[in-house]
């Protein structure tokens, strides 16, 4: 069905520029007028169900429908954080006040373990090469589905991306998938196979996965060259499969959904993105595999010692340089892992301080959490603000908007934002606990 709002919007951008101007004429021809447009858009509806119009026309729609509110509603640079100060924390990192100055970072109060690689004991090859899937382009907004269809498939997985986006994303404008929510979908849909994630990645970690025949998904962020409304810096979140590498001309050949396949990025430039997504990476393997991917892994196989492992990363890169947002929002990523909220909030308040991009949120939304949980619910009003006028259907954030508008004490609202969540993703298990939470069930 056509969108309510997108016709709504139509609407208001035209009464906005006035180009509404209708001649005198009789109360029947404007009668007739009226008929004529109704068939035409009952017509147009009708047409838009048939799945091949759909599928082709669905994002020109919601691409126009963004565009018309934007011009409406322009969008600014992402919310800094508000002048109150924040208390001092003697936890690691302790943040200074401004982010042109260099942070210090002191020892955390429990030990951990040296976070280090374990040599391989043979010397890696100069290049691998795994036999690639059969490529299939993504449809819009469906990346994550078709990359992990072009994943499984390296497993002789029968499925498409659609057999993913009906489990994980049923609604074809919703932008975004987690990586939770894919590994959720091997685990509970391709349970033949392992799956699990791992942060604070590296490219010798890469390498030593390919070199053992196991390809990986890796999410991205990147500056693209297409824009969507005015003042759109254009940066977005993707997701690779990474199946070769070759250190003569460093470079790693991936699977791109969206580009094509058996594509070139230098190892450089494949980091540079990586990094803004904490370095993830998603590793799946046939259950007799498993001893080689421990052996891989090492300790990081410890999902808390990995973490531990990427927040010292995220650290460093800090004091490599301060004025680097996607280390901070790093830092505060993994420290939300540890429930570390009021120093995560600090190092957000860094990220945002020096700049982020406007899509930010719509792909990470550990801020939310940082803000909600240190009590700081007027940042997080603010961000979910941004985040929503970025993304109006981003189910995480009218989630966590609801939990910003219970906290205010206004239930009415949080009840209608958790509806909202659930309507942007029928599927969604957390708005479903934040309806039953109000309505006396939680």
């Amino acid at each position: 069905m056509l969108s309510a709002q997108f016709l709504f919007c139509i609407s208001k951008l035209l009464l906005n520029l006035q180009v509404i101007q209708l001649p005198a004429m009789s109360t029947k021809r404007l009668s007739q007028i009226g008929l004529i447009l109704v068939g035409m858009i009952l017509l147009a509806i009708l047409v838009y169900q048939i799945p091949a119009v759909n599928e082709r026309l669905s994002w020109r729609l919601e691409t126009t429908r963004v565009l018309i509110a934007r011009l409406l509603d322009p969008v600014e640079a992402a919310p800094t954080p508000l002048p109150t100060p924040t208390p001092a924390v003697t936890a690691t990192p302790t943040l200074t006040a401004t982010p042109s100055s260099t942070p210090t970072l002191v020892p955390t109060a429990t030990p951990c373990p040296t976070a280090t690689f374990t040599p391989s004991p043979t010397p890696l090859p100069v290049s691998v090469l795994l036999p690639p899937p059969a490529w299939a382009k993504q449809t819009a907004n469906n990346c994550g589905p078709a990359t992990l269809s072009l994943y499984l498939q390296t497993y002789q997985w029968e499925g498409d991306q659609f057999d993913i986006s009906e489990v994980i994303k049923p609604k074809n404008d919703d932008k975004n998938v987690n990586v939770e929510e894919l590994v959720y979908y091997v685990r509970n849909n391709a349970g033949w196979l392992n799956i699990d994630f791992r942060v604070g990645g590296d490219l010798e970690m890469l390498k030593k996965f390919l070199a053992a025949g196991i390809p990986l998904m890796v999410e991205e962020g990147y500056f693209g060259t297409e824009y969507y409304w005015p003042n759109d810096d254009g940066w977005l979140g993707h997701y690779l499969l990474v199946t070769g590498y070759d250190d003569t001309t460093q470079m790693f050949t991936v699977q791109d959904s969206y580009l094509g396949a058996n594509r070139q990025i230098e190892y450089a430039k494949l980091d540079e993105g990586w990094k803004t997504f904490n370095r993830v990476f998603i590793y799946s393997y046939l259950p007799y595999q498993e001893d080689t991917v421990r052996t891989i892994l090492g300790p990081h196989w410890d999902a808390d010692y990995n973490r531990q492992y990427a927040l010292e990363v995220a650290q460093a890169d800090t004091l490599t340089n301060p004025q680097d947002a996607f280390a901070w929002f790093n830092v505060g990523s993994n420290l939300v892992y540890f429930e570390r909220y009021t120093e995560a909030a600090q190092a957000y308040d860094m990220a945002r301080q020096i700049g982020l991009p406007q899509r930010m949120y719509r792909y990470q939304f550990g801020p939310f959490f940082s803000y909600f949980h240190a009590n700081r619910i007027e940042e997080l009003m603010a961000v979910t603000k941004y985040a929503l006028q970025i993304t109006d259907n981003s189910e995480e954030a009218l989630l966590w908007q609801g939990w910003g508008q219970y906290r205010e004490g206004d239930t009415a609202a949080a009840l209608a934002s958790f509806n909202a969540a659930l309507a942007a993703n029928p599927f969604y298990t957390d708005a479903e606990y934040a309806i039953n939470f109000i309505n006396g069930g939680g």
